[in-house]
């Protein structure tokens, strides 16, 4: 066997450089190259989200750390005028900062709220704050409408816009936007969606000055949101848009096609039926401009005082944003009389006493310019409503021809008058001569010719004269007949008074007046002023001695005093200086306002408990114990003394005067009531029948003591110094006149079974009214007219008597036969004192000391 043979190998050359082809590079699988697209791709997005959500957060926690604070409208209540209204319900003021009405959410009728969700939020019961569909369909709209020039469309919640106007502002930016949706989230989560739109309902702006709902009603339509139809409520629902482009006066045509869009959202929500869908298009956007209220035009001080107690009560930011209802107590016919007489009594001293003070001023300007310069010099403080002021013109010997400007209306132009003044009508203007310190006014002697007491251009007040009045005193023989255009000189008087008339059993103040005019001057007479009251403390004096069993009818010497005091002896007299010289019952003593009797009874029962028989009745408060207070030195105020007298027609019990009888807050809930009588069958309905009050008034005298100092008053009315308070009246009346030392004060208290009415005279810088003005002749008449004027069409009623007094008749000093009331058991019990003497002044020495 042959082996193989072996192989034989070529030779390996090596290839030539030119020769040689280029290495191919190796292909790639086609996914991995789409793979590492994507991964890129996804580390790019992840490192965008990530960055993304980094600057999310910062913007986050940037937009958080400015975030105002909203938990406060949790509490927020819209700054809301307060309003006070009369006895009658009619309106007296309005009290705010801003005029606003708030309506809570439960007063706001239904379907005005879903009138607002269907324009606004249609979504707003279910969403959180933010609508995110609105968003979406927001976005699309503006985006189709890009370019066109149209207004973007808005995507706000309710709960957005109250985030805007409440808390971040109307700012137009992105970085506004975030805050406001990241608030409306938050407020969602705090409040409920009734308190959000409440608060949206309040203080969206719906054009015309009006802010919510309640404002905008009454602005548009004059109406009451209870009063407003579909339709009215379809329109007021359309204005948050823009307010000023659909006010029916002015685009009726634009507000009425949003009206009916806002109809047709709420037939979409199935708030409103096909029916009334219908009869709301068809019906007419009648717009009626609100009218301010009509507000009492009487009772100026009054609601100051009402005024100033709300402010101590609530404070001033409650009281005039706190949206409070008050009712007072205030009769507004009543009121007015009150004012009218108070205002004819200071007239009647003034042209008795007061004498011409001179014009208002001069007027520079001719003749021909005097309408101008009339109206340059504006309104006086104080004139009445029925007087004018006017130029004198024309100076002949008895006459003056005057001109003034009448206006019908406050815009109107003034339209000018000419009249004539009469020297027969100015008995009365006599020259004022100067006196010093308290002295009364002087007058000079009644004008002869008229330019005794007018000059050409002088300003003067006036009042044009009913043509059927004569002249006030009548003209000379052979003089011409009064001319048609016959007017009346008028001045504002000098001298000031008040007058408070309240219920004796409640305590009720059914009137006020502090002074001539409440323009004038702002002070209140009634109420701030403190004057001495002179006589009228007297009855406070003897009803002391009643208390401590001295019958009526018990003698005291009428004769002379003489107190010893640091600064000399103390001589008190009589009224007119003189005396008797005998003894006198303590009726007789208080009817004839004897001054040296009520000092003996002073004496008899003790300063001490004279004070404090004024103090327990809210007259004088830690009155000093001089004797001279006891007839009436001290001071108090005019309502002090009506509620004073009070007590002695309501059985003994404490009246406290009030002016407000409840304070309700904005969601009409009482949160002060003056009443404190207690009534706890109320709450059982009528099954348990009449419901019975608990009078819990503190009994701070004697029912039969005042009882009897009841009737010793209707005896000084009926016999006595009040004689003039009663006059024709013909009904029972009790009272007390009062005047102090050189007639500086004049004053008469009283009342009947239902009524006090308390009146004062004088000047605010005390001086002399003059020699014999007393309150008989002053105040006692004003007195008349306002009882005259509560009681008119009432039937006359008796005082009532309290269990276990006597009725015994007896005969007066006067030999007249009365019934007078007796405590059980002191009927004889009247005694005749004899360590005084008899006839002769008898010393005394007080035993106060240095305490006089």
């Amino acid at each position: 066997m042959n082996a193989p043979s072996p192989a034989i190998e070529a030779p390996i050359v090596p290839p030539r450089p030119d020769k040689v082809a280029p290495p191919k590079p190796p292909k790639r699988p086609p996914f991995r190259l789409f793979g590492g697209f994507i991964r890129s791709l996804f580390i790019l997005a992840a490192v965008v989200l990530l960055g993304g959500a980094v600057a999310a957060y910062g913007l986050y926690r940037s937009l958080e750390a400015g975030l105002p604070d909203y938990r406060w409208l949790a509490d927020y209540s819209p700054p809301q005028m307060s309003r006070i209204y009369a006895g009658d319900s009619r309106l007296m003021a309005e009290l705010a900062a801003e005029r606003r009405v708030f309506v809570p959410i439960e007063a706001i009728p239904r379907r005005l709220q879903q009138a607002f969700i269907s324009a606004e939020d249609q979504n707003f019961e279910s969403h959180r704050g933010v609508d995110p569909i609105a968003v979406l369909r927001a976005v699309i709209t503006n985006l189709e409408q890009y370019g066109t020039g149209r207004r973007m469309v808005g995507a706000s919640t309710i709960t957005q816009q109250v985030a805007k106007n409440m808390l971040v502002g109307s700012d137009r930016t992105v970085l506004r936007k975030a805050r406001e949706a990241l608030l409306a989230i938050r407020l969602e989560n705090a409040l409920p969606k009734s308190r959000i739109l409440e608060i949206y309902l309040n203080e969206i702006f719906l054009g015309a000055q009006a802010y919510g709902v309640a404002a905008a009603a009454q602005a548009y339509f004059n109406k009451a949101l209870e009063e407003l139809t579909i339709s009215e409520m379809a329109f007021l629902a359309a204005l948050p848009k823009a307010p000023n482009n659909y006010n029916p006066l002015r685009f009726p045509d634009q507000a009425r096609i949003r009206r009916d869009w806002v109809l047709d959202r709420m037939l979409e929500d199935r708030v409103i039926t096909p029916q009334e869908a219908a009869a709301a298009h068809a019906e007419t956007i009648l717009a009626r401009p609100l009218r301010r209220p009509e507000v009492v035009p009487v009772g100026g001080h009054f609601t100051e005082d009402v005024r100033r107690e709300l402010i101590s009560r609530f404070g001033q930011e409650q009281t005039q944003g706190g949206g409070l209802v008050v009712r007072t107590s205030l009769d507004p016919a009543l009121q007015a009389a009150t004012e009218v007489a108070l205002r004819n009594g200071l007239l009647a001293f003034d042209r008795r006493r007061g004498g011409w003070r001179g014009p208002l001023a001069k007027s520079a300007h001719a003749p021909a310019e005097w309408l101008p310069a009339l109206e340059a010099f504006g309104r006086p403080p104080g004139i009445l409503p029925e007087w004018r002021h006017g130029v004198i013109l024309e100076i002949r010997d008895r006459e003056a021809r005057v001109g003034w400007f009448e206006r019908a209306h406050l815009r109107a132009p003034a339209e000018p008058r000419t009249g004539t003044i009469l020297l027969e009508d100015l008995a009365w203007a006599r020259p004022v001569i100067p006196s010093q310190g308290t002295q009364p006014v002087r007058l000079g002697n009644p004008p002869r010719r008229i330019g005794d007491v007018l000059a050409l251009g002088d300003v003067v007040m006036l009042e044009p004269a009913p043509a059927a009045a004569a002249p006030a005193t009548p003209p000379r023989a052979g003089a011409a007949a009064p001319r048609a255009d016959r007017v009346l000189l008028r001045q504002i008087p000098d001298v000031e008074g008040a007058v408070v008339a309240l219920d004796p059993n409640t305590g009720r103040v059914l009137a006020m007046s502090g002074g001539w005019s409440y323009e004038r001057s702002q002070f209140n007479r009634a109420s701030q002023a403190m004057r001495q009251p002179g006589s009228s403390f007297k009855p406070y004096v003897y009803i002391s001695a009643l208390e401590q069993g001295i019958p009526p009818n018990q003698r005291f010497l009428d004769g002379g005093v003489e107190i010893a005091t640091p600064q000399g002896v103390w001589r008190p007299g009589n009224y007119g200086g003189g005396s008797s010289g005998g003894y006198v019952t303590m009726r007789s003593a208080l009817e004839r306002s004897l001054n040296l009797v009520t000092v003996r009874i002073a004496q008899e029962v003790g300063m001490e408990r004279v004070s404090e028989t004024a103090g327990r009745f809210g007259v004088i408060e830690n009155m000093p114990r001089f004797l001279s207070m006891s007839l009436g030195a001290g001071e108090t105020t005019v309502l002090r003394q009506a509620a004073g007298y009070a007590s002695f027609v309501n059985g003994g019990r404490r009246v406290e005067p009030t002016l407000i009888d409840s304070v309700q807050d904005q969601r009409g809930r009482v949160i002060w009531r003056s009443s404190n009588r207690d009534c706890g069958a109320c709450a059982a309905g009528p099954e348990g029948g009449p419901p019975r009050f608990t009078d819990n008034r503190r009994q701070i005298a004697d029912p039969i003591a005042a009882f009897q100092i009841t009737s010793i008053l209707q005896g000084a009315v009926q016999r006595g110094t009040g004689g003039r308070a009663g006059a024709g009246l013909n009904r029972p009346i009790a009272g007390k006149t009062g005047t102090t030392d050189d007639y500086k004060d004049n004053w008469f208290v009283g009342f009947t079974p239902d009524i006090v009415v308390a009146v004062w005279i004088g000047y605010d810088d005390p001086r002399s009214l003059g020699q014999g003005e007393t309150g008989g002749t002053n105040a006692a008449p004003i007195f008349r007219e306002v009882i005259a004027a509560a009681l008119a069409g009432s039937p006359a009623v008796p005082f009532r008597a309290p269990p276990g007094v006597a009725l015994v008749r007896i005969q007066t000093d006067r030999g007249e036969t009365i019934l007078e009331a007796f405590r059980p058991g002191t009927e004889n019990a009247a005694t005749v004192p004899t360590e005084m003497g008899s006839g002769a002044a008898a010393r005394v020495d007080s035993g106060l000391g240095g305490l006089y």
